[in-house]
């Protein structure tokens, strides 16, 4: 409480704040997860307020906030695997074979809340873009990266630092940096794009008005009709995914039948629409069940990413149940 209490003392809490959200964007595309994130920034944070007297205005205070946040991030200890999606780790499931195997947390990446890492105003080609580097294919590719190169890569492609820049942020050379960077995108070149939205247009929100309708009322026969022939539902902690119209639709009607009834809120995640999804509680109302993501393309849906974790919802200031 002293800390804190000394920070906004003197003004210095309020420019670290500034930069919070553009730390908190970077930090999530160098982990992973949005509590790591924050977890990361926050420690950037304490670690700023200890050196602050050591901040002589050789650089500007947001390049000397990521150095220290590429530090966090690479002094956090390294996992035994990566973080990643069901449908980068083993191959689809039907209904006959599907196993219900749940990994740990931190075999998966997280979703995190739009608010938290994307600005609501500026250039939209820039908003665009920084949507794009949220999306969890994207986050799930960076995974794959040395952390060095994938700190190189975010910081000349997303943040569009100068390799000079880079190279002193990381006590590297620029020869080493323009290497590094070189490598990375030939890796993340081989990753498929998933959705295209820039932004959600009449049609895009007819769209996710429709999957609310046909969701909440389980018309399941209607809601397969908005999903495109080669759409993909993956539910984590569980590895398994399932793709198809026709697979989804007898998922729904099969296993996942219990969703019949639920109700849902709009928010969004990774730069796309998402959903808090509430089941039937027995004692009255809904209980938080899981934050399903949407990934839209060419005016279907592409991808429902389904977190059956509920501590999830509360990060995006989502209830954790709703009355009758």
């Amino acid at each position: 409480m002293g800390a804190t209490a000394a920070l906004d003392s003197d003004g210095f809490a309020v420019e670290l704040d500034i930069h919070r959200r553009e730390l908190t964007g970077y930090c999530y595309r160098m982990l992973g997860a949005g509590s790591e994130a924050e977890d990361a920034v926050q420690e950037t944070f304490l670690r700023a307020w200890r050196a602050r007297d050591r901040f002589a205005h050789r650089s500007t205070l947001k390049t000397w906030l990521y150095k220290i946040a590429t530090n966090v991030c690479l002094d956090m200890p390294e996992r035994p695997q990566r973080r990643a999606r069901p449908m980068d780790l083993v191959s689809p499931s039907t209904c006959e074979t599907a196993v219900l195997n749940e990994l740990p947390e931190y075999r998966w990446v997280q979703p995190i809340a739009d608010a938290n890492v994307l600005s609501g105003a500026g250039d939209p080609a820039e908003l665009a873009a920084q949507r794009d580097s949220v999306r969890l294919a994207f986050v799930a590719a960076l995974q794959t990266l040395a952390p060095r190169q994938r700190a190189v890569l975010i910081l000349r492609e997303v943040l569009h630092m100068s390799a000079a820049e880079v190279a002193e942020l990381l006590d590297s050379s620029v020869a080493s940096v323009n290497s590094a960077l070189q490598r990375a995108r030939s890796s993340i070149a081989s990753q498929p794009a998933v959705a295209d939205e820039a932004m959600l247009d009449a049609d895009d929100r007819e769209l996710l008005t429709r999957y609310v309708d046909t969701f909440e009322r389980y018309d399941i026969d209607s809601l397969v009709a908005l999903l495109r022939e080669d759409a993909v539902s993956a539910m984590p902690p569980h590895e398994l995914w399932i793709q198809g119209p026709a697979e989804i639709h007898r998922w729904m009607l099969g296993p996942g039948r219990e969703c019949e009834g639920s109700r849902l809120l709009a928010t969004r995640a990774n730069g796309c629409p998402a959903f808090g999804s509430y089941r039937i509680d027995p004692d009255g109302g809904w209980s938080a069940w899981s934050l399903q993501v949407l990934e839209l393309k060419r005016g279907r849906i592409a991808t429902i990413h389904n977190y059956l974790n509920t501590e999830i919802l509360s990060e995006f200031g989502l209830p954790a149940r709703l009355d009758a």
